[in-house]
């Protein structure tokens, strides 16, 4: 028996430091995070003035920052302090929040799936409703000048889905200069301009009027589309005859194809990379659910040989 000694259970230094390390890096991320959205409310002075956060109509992208970071920031916190000080509450805590965001995921994921309709009609809402909103924070404006952008697309379903912003409506009372227009994320780009033409969307949604010399009063897509049909110069530089009078087409200066029918193509073409993408997160969250309570596990029966 001298020879002897009795090794009890004890905690695993590659689970223990691998869950640390890993929370590391999500922890250093949500500051990073969380500092971006700090900075991006304090430049546009929401910080100095907390009730300014109700004023904005639409989406605040901001908002993605700061939850995203906030759950980043505890997942992080938790996970790495629990596993560096075999703090079983903080190991548990990190389980269980990780356990609810897995199981909101997956029933987001079923629900979109069964009420399909249901989603296209919310996100023709939410769209519509950030339309409106459009001019009214930079940050917004941004996001929709890139989802336009990205997806080739105008409006929720269409174009005239800019009437709903006081800016691009149509309506006689507009005295905007932007009236009857979109915004320049509407407009197909064209490969020999290298600085972006940010008025090319004006007009662009302008029906031609008979009687009127179409070049004398357009302006920037709506003129880019005569031009392009060849209609610019000495015949159009005069009265046009009602007989000539003819509908632009607009797929000619702007996307003519809604966010919501692009975004479905998109992930229809893609379904494969997104499900792979989900399934890939998924798996992730269900190893570190499993390492987290390994690790308890072995603190725990540590514990209990004392």
């Amino acid at each position: 028996m001298s020879g002897k000694h009795y090794k009890g259970p004890e905690v695993s230094c590659c689970i223990k430091y691998f869950i640390f390390g890993f929370n590391v890096i999500f922890w250093f991320l949500g500051i990073a995070f969380l500092g971006i959205g700090l900075w991006a409310w304090n430049e546009k002075g929401v910080l100095s003035n907390i009730s300014s956060i109700t004023d904005l109509g639409g989406f605040d992208p901001v908002w993605l920052f700061l939850v995203v970071g906030g759950v980043m920031f505890i997942l992080g916190f938790a996970g790495c302090i629990g596993a560096l000080r075999e703090n079983t509450f903080l190991l548990k805590f990190f389980s269980v929040f990780l356990g609810i965001i897995f199981f909101l995921e997956l029933t987001a994921g079923v629900l979109a799936f069964v009420f399909k309709d249901w989603i296209k009609d919310q996100l023709y809402f939410f769209i519509n409703n950030n339309i409106r909103a459009y001019r009214d924070d930079i940050d917004l404006q941004n996001l929709i000048d890139f989802t336009q952008e990205y997806w080739q697309c105008c409006g929720a379903f269409g174009a005239d889905d800019w009437n709903l912003n006081i800016y691009f409506n149509c309506t006689d009372s507009n005295a905007s200069r932007e009236r009857c227009g979109v915004p320049f994320s509407c407009c197909t780009k064209d490969p020999a301009e290298d600085v972006i033409n940010t008025q090319c969307g004006y007009d662009a949604r302008q029906k031609p009027v008979s009687g009127i010399s179409f070049c004398h009063l357009a302006q920037g897509a709506f003129r880019r589309a005569l031009e392009y049909a060849g209609c610019c110069g000495s015949i159009c530089d005069s009265v046009l005859s009602s007989s000539l009078v003819k509908e632009v087409d607009q797929q000619i200066v702007i996307y003519t194809k809604g966010c919501v029918p692009q975004f479905e193509k998109w992930l229809q073409d893609n379904l494969t990379i997104v499900a792979g993408i989900f399934i890939g997160i998924a798996l992730l969250q269900i190893f570190g659910i499993c390492l987290a309570q390994n690790l308890v596990s072995d603190i725990e029966a540590v514990r209990a040989s004392w």
